[in-house]
């Protein structure tokens, strides 16, 4: 941990400062009352190098002016918080290694390359990671192990979920963490028995799989369904996401939380004490 340059504040950086999720960030930081700005960083050649970070999230000026090099600011930083694209995270991954800098990470996407990369960094310093920083979804993938465990295989389950035109990838983090919370509690590997979407001549559908299936359109910010299908019933359990602040405020949360951890690899449900 580097030591904190404001008081006992704790001192947040962010990467893709300028992105709409960014911009959430920054406010939220400002909002959190443990924790204060301290770096902003973009890609290279973004025209917003130099402005301030208040500025451009419209809370104000903040006197932080957004860089284009971690390295630079990382001995400023207690805790990054990562929500850009997974080559980046890599990259930034293995500079906070270096520097003893926990992270928050919210970028969806890995490649299992970039998952065990995640695994060996955790060894050295203290990482949330979670496709998802909301207390409401959080909570949802409680209910879903419940409704796993009671349904077992004898429900068909398949999830939808609904984001904004502009993603880029699919199923979204949040599909993934819930599809992993229902086969985990089925005693199921996701990867042996998941279905994304259907089409042509699929036969019957097989009892025990899981289908997801991504809808993209207009200004989503994230809607997610798990219909638990049994033959007399159907249960589902929706999470709808209404505000990007609400990731936002969770990820900053976490932030106070993983600065207090040994080196390790949490998530969510650890940071809400929803774990076990």
């Amino acid at each position: 941990m580097n030591q904190q340059i404001n008081d006992n504040m704790i001192n947040i950086g962010i990467i893709g400062a300028g992105g709409r999720m960014g911009r959430m960030l920054i406010e939220a930081v400002q909002d959190n009352p443990k924790t204060i700005l301290s770096a902003a960083i973009e890609r290279q050649g973004s025209s917003l190098i130099g402005a301030d970070a208040g500025e451009v999230a419209a809370i104000g000026c903040l006197n932080v002016h957004i860089v284009d090099d971690l390295v630079a600011v990382i001995n400023d930083i207690d805790v990054l918080i990562d929500f850009s694209l997974p080559d980046a995270t890599e990259q930034n991954m293995q500079v906070c290694a270096e520097h003893k800098v926990a992270m928050v990470i919210g970028t969806t996407g890995f490649n299992e390359r970039q998952e065990k990369a995640l695994a060996a960094v955790s060894k050295n310093i203290a990482v949330v990671y979670a496709g998802n920083y909301s207390t409401g979804v959080n909570l949802s993938l409680k209910l879903l192990q419940m409704a796993a465990k009671a349904f077992g295989t004898d429900a068909d389950v398949e999830i939808i979920e609904a984001h904004h035109k502009h993603k880029i990838d699919a199923p979204s983090g949040t599909a993934y963490m819930m599809a992993e919370a229902v086969a985990e509690a089925r005693g199921q590997n996701l990867k042996d028995v998941v279905n994304y979407g259907r089409e042509g001549q699929t036969g019957e559908r097989e009892a025990g799989t899981i289908g997801i299936h991504a809808i993209r359109g207009g200004e989503i910010v994230g809607d997610h369904t798990v219909m638990f299908i049994a033959d007399g019933e159907v249960i589902e359990i929706t999470h709808r996401a209404r505000a990007r602040m609400t990731f936002a405020a969770g990820a900053v949360r976490a932030a106070t939380w993983v600065i207090q951890q040994s080196a390790g690899q949490y998530n969510m449900q650890d940071v809400l004490g929803l774990s076990g």
